[in-house]
């Protein structure tokens, strides 16, 4: 099983970015997937969800209007599209898949908003 996140890096404030996180291993489209964050010194945050077929998706308060997560199954890849990026949305960020049976996480991927 892995989870492989890309798409991270420097930008700076007001930019964009799209992570991606390809899974193998798994049934993809049986899986939820997650988003979450952990900024140094500060505990892991969920940041987007969506359901297994994609049509559920929920976010946190502080990236709604500005992040959107999407999936395409035939892919096995989730993705999160952020906009309008903030100093403070600097942080790791992992995405996750959960089922009823089995849970799993990525390793990561560094996301800096600086100018």
């Amino acid at each position: 099983v892995q989870l492989v996140e890309s798409g991270g890096g420097l930008v700076q404030p007001g930019g964009s970015l799209r992570l991606s996180c390809a899974a193998s291993g798994f049934t993809f489209s049986n899986y939820a997937m997650r988003w979450y964050r952990q900024a140094p010194g500060k505990e892991r945050e969920l940041v987007a969800a969506i359901s297994s077929a994609g049509g559920s998706t929920n976010y946190a308060d502080s990236v709604k209007g500005r992040f959107t997560i999407s999936r395409d199954n035939a892919k096995n890849t989730v993705y999160l599209q952020m906009n309008s990026l903030k100093l403070e949305d600097t942080a790791e960020y992992y995405c996750y898949a959960s089922s009823l049976r089995a849970a799993y996480w990525g390793q990561g991927t560094q996301v800096t908003v600086s100018s």
